[in-house]
């Protein structure tokens, strides 16, 4: 229950600084230090913290926890087309859309790690085993697939989402860093439609460029294994 609020308060005081108050930003540096966690800079990524003394080089294998899927508070896309448009749509679409993403999101991560057998997926707990808590937030998708006949919807981009990821040593449970990153997807020329392909297509894009991020990463600790 901590550790949800701690996520919890951390996530509200990133969409706050997102207003870029120089007071917001101040409180967002105060949650995403806590334990300790020192600001650095990783390329392709908006914050990142680390633990002062923390390394990757004795991570080999890698522990995925769940993927954590929450919707941008906002979110309430109308039905085009249809009588009932100010309404969202049904739990059940929900429900549907946040364990679609989690599972590309997922499979993203997996494929980039163990891509030429580097870093194995693993569900136990051991000394050479990084743990990454990962957390899609703020997910906002443009035009869920409607199944009127007929009816079609043009956007310029499927949306966006943010990850909030922690990193944490799987035995000691210490954490070694945290990172928050928002990504829109790709703003096309031209109005494309919008449907549940499209909209796995771009946030797969997105998982993936994240999960080449921790991969390199991993790989700058380890450079025999390039």
């Amino acid at each position: 229950m901590e550790a949800r609020l701690k996520i919890a308060l951390m996530i509200g005081a990133m969409f706050v600084a997102s207003a870029a108050h120089s007071q917001a930003k101040s409180k967002l540096d105060q949650q995403m230090d806590y334990e300790g966690l020192q600001p650095v800079k990783v390329k392709g990524i908006s914050l990142a913290y680390k633990r002062p003394d923390a390394t990757l080089a004795g991570y080999k294998r890698v522990k995925l926890d769940p993927v954590e899927v929450r919707f941008a508070k906002n979110w309430n896309p109308a039905r085009p087309g249809n009588t009932a448009s100010k309404l969202p749509p049904p739990p059940v679409d929900r429900e549907e859309i946040r364990t679609g993403l989690a599972k590309v999101v997922r499979e993203q991560f997996v494929k980039a790690l163990t891509a030429q057998g580097r870093y194995p997926v693993v569900d136990e707990t051991a000394p050479d085993v990084l743990r990454l808590k990962i957390y899609i937030v703020n997910l906002y998708v443009t035009a869920p697939d409607n199944p009127q006949p007929g009816v079609r919807t043009f956007v310029t981009s499927a949306g966006e989402m943010t990850l909030f990821m922690e990193l944490y040593d799987s035995e000691t449970g210490q954490i070694l860093g945290r990172v928050v990153d928002r990504q829109e997807a790709r703003n096309a020329a031209m109005l494309q439609m919008a449907n549940s392909v499209t909209n796995v297509g771009e946030a797969a894009d997105i998982a993936a460029n994240w999960a080449r991020i921790m991969r390199d990463a991993l790989d700058r600790a380890h450079p025999a294994m390039k």
